[in-house]
């Protein structure tokens, strides 16, 4: 147990003592039976004391065999061999009460082979429950321990040991331990309850407690949705005797006058959180467990319990009324309802919900007083083993009927649908139905998800927002957005892995932006003669005059320099000048071709005769021949 629980239990035994009971409280040994079937003459049954570590096998039996070590006898040190027995049944080790932690015993025994542990008293009296020992990182074995153990009188193991010294002469010392008949089962709905706390600041107990209700959660729901088991949650108080109660102890640990206390979490009465927080929170709980079974959601407590543990812790500094209320109005239970049942802290009177659980706090029937936290009791027995999810549900399915065992008890196949009630109690963004609600078989987990490869962030509860690349293709990341005619701006920018900024021509915060009037600021078209005309998301710059033009890198006007004459003046002598252009190059292309042609007609002359020149000397030739 952590250190910071001694004045916890401290504080409990000395006000205790002064509390008059309504009756005579009690510790109950929860034991279950060790029969001998080997060797023959010493058969029989026997009490063993379920330890309160390790997993005991309710409902089931273990046949094995008992083996004596022949050194080591108190299993204080590791054993040097594995232990195996000859005929290949399972390993009973038999160890010396003594020397060192009945934890560590067994730890050293499943270390060696051994299926479960018998722990022999050393001395003449009855039998008590092997508890586990202050935590500390020297027993961080405790957790791994997943066998059973049970501690037997001295009377019984000395014959234990003298028959397993025989074992090679006369056989085997084979025993049976069973568990069927440690959990009552009288009727087909089994009924249970949890002593826990709210208090997030006593060490491992408290660490214990929380990891316990996230793990099975999901079975608890099931079974009582079914109308299988009934839950019910306890909270352990005191109260001040009356010549203590102007005490500065007992005013920053109690409420209602002294009459309901719990030690102050840090033990500092200066400063952090006082023992009255936790009691107003405890009973915020139990009133939280009454008003969701008036509603007909008495599961709803296992949300509650597991939400403010993770939203309200004291580590975080968010252990508050406000964070108390956000969790109840989160899962749908009616707030006000809650409060008249917690009632008035501060009144001088009783409180009916904490004076009965004053009352039930101390033993009845087969239950004995509850003296430490956490307790878990199922059918008015106490469990005895580590609180575990595997283990206790085991443990709760032995107190049904054979047969009667629901699904659940079979298989760990199991879906809560816990978020088709009001996205349970988790963040939603309806636009995209993108939801922080997973289920799971251990109930519903408020985790921000990832979409499409798109990571969200957030505490899964109030808020979760899209992260990295690709964030503004989902809903603009959140961000604000807007669409008007053909154009859309959005504050979500794919350049930033993260936020929300207005885009250039709106200011805002990203989640809102309005138009930026560039105008009105001045911010734009701010020169003498220039003419602004504010447009959704942008503006247009223009000239007051008509004679000038608006640049708009320089923001300024300039005057034209030339009149609308010059330009047209301008404009005739360039077309002139292309006129006369076009002209001369026709006349120059002309005369080039005709001065071309006479040349070709030149050198053509040289080298043949002309038709005119046939034509001339033809008749001579005529005249000659004729002579």
């Amino acid at each position: 147990m952590d250190r910071r629980m001694w004045p916890f239990l401290a504080f409990a035994v000395v006000v205790a003592a002064m509390v008059p009971m309504p009756a005579l409280g009690r510790f109950v040994v929860e034991k279950s039976s060790v029969r001998v079937l080997a060797p023959e003459h010493i058969r029989g049954h026997h009490d063993a004391a379920i330890g309160n570590f390790g997993v005991p096998d309710y409902g089931g039996t273990l046949t094995g065999v008992v083996i004596y070590p022949d050194a080591k006898a108190t299993g204080c040190a590791e054993f040097p061999k594995k232990f195996k027995s000859k005929s290949g049944r399972p390993v009973i080790l038999l160890l010396d009460r003594g020397e060192c932690y009945f934890a560590l015993k067994s730890w050293n025994a499943q270390e060696a082979g051994a299926a479960a542990v018998l722990i022999a008293d050393s001395v003449d009296e009855q039998l008590l429950t092997m508890d586990t020992p202050e935590a500390s990182p020297a027993t961080e074995y405790i957790d791994k321990i997943n066998i059973p153990s049970a501690l037997v009188n001295r009377a019984f193991g000395e014959s234990l040991k003298r028959m397993a010294e025989k074992a090679e002469a006369e056989g085997e010392v084979v025993v049976k331990l069973d568990w069927r008949e440690s959990m009552p089962h009288p009727d087909e709905r089994v009924e249970y309850e949890l002593w826990t706390n709210s208090n997030d600041e006593c060490g491992p107990r408290c660490d214990e407690q929380a990891a316990f209700v996230k793990s099975f959660r999901g079975h608890a729901q099931i079974l009582e949705r079914g109308g299988y088991a009934r839950f019910t949650p306890h909270y352990i108080t005191w109260y001040c005797p009356e010549a203590f109660k102007l005490t500065r102890q007992c005013q920053s640990q109690c409420i209602n006058h002294g009459r309901y206390c719990a030690p102050d979490p840090e033990q500092d009465f200066g400063a952090g959180y006082e023992g009255k927080d936790v009691v107003v929170e405890n009973l915020r709980q139990l009133c939280v467990h009454r008003v969701a079974n008036d509603t007909g959601r008495p599961w709803a407590w296992w949300d509650y319990a597991m939400d403010y543990k993770l939203r309200c812790s004291m580590k975080e500094k968010k252990y508050s009324k406000t964070c108390a209320e956000d969790v109840v109005t989160s899962l749908g239970l009616p707030l006000e309802k809650v409060l008249e049942c917690m009632g008035d802290p501060e009144a001088d009177a009783e409180n009916a919900v904490l004076s009965k659980e004053q009352v039930d706090q101390i033993g009845r029937g087969s239950r004995g007083d509850v003296t430490i936290l956490p307790t878990l009791v199922i059918n008015d027995v106490q469990y005895r083993g580590k609180l575990e999810r595997t283990a206790v549900l085991k443990a709760v399915c032995a107190g049904f009927k054979e047969g009667t065992e629901p699904h659940v008890c079979l298989s760990d196949d199991i879906e809560t649908n816990e978020c088709l009630h009001r996205n349970g109690g988790c963040w939603q963004d309806k636009a995209t139905n993108v939801t922080a609600c997973r289920d799971t078989y251990r109930g519903r987990v408020c985790e921000c998800p990832v979409v499409n490869g798109v990571q969200y962030e957030g505490d899964g509860y109030t808020h979760c927002k899209a992260v990295g690349p690709g964030r503004c293709a989902l809903n603009h990341g959140g961000c604000w957005s807007e669409t008007r005619g053909e154009r859309t701006f959005s504050a979500c920018s794919d350049n930033a892995l993260t936020g929300c900024r207005c885009p250039a021509g709106f200011q805002g915060d990203g989640h809102t932006c309005v138009d930026l009037d560039e105008c009105k600021e001045k911010l734009a078209c701010t020169c003498a003669d220039c003419r602004c005309n504010n447009t959704w998301g942008s503006y247009e710059c223009g000239c007051s005059k008509g004679n000038q033009i608006y640049i708009r890198g320089e923001d300024v006007c300039i005057a034209s320099s030339m009149s609308r004459f010059g330009w047209l003046v301008g404009i005739l002598v360039v077309s002139c000048a292309a006129g006369l252009g076009v002209a001369g190059y026709v006349f120059y292309k002309y005369r080039l071709r005709s001065y071309m042609d006479s040349e070709i007609m030149a050198i053509m002359s040289q080298y043949m005769p002309l038709d005119s020149q046939n034509n001339e000397h033809q008749p001579l030739r005529q005249h000659a021949s004729e002579a």
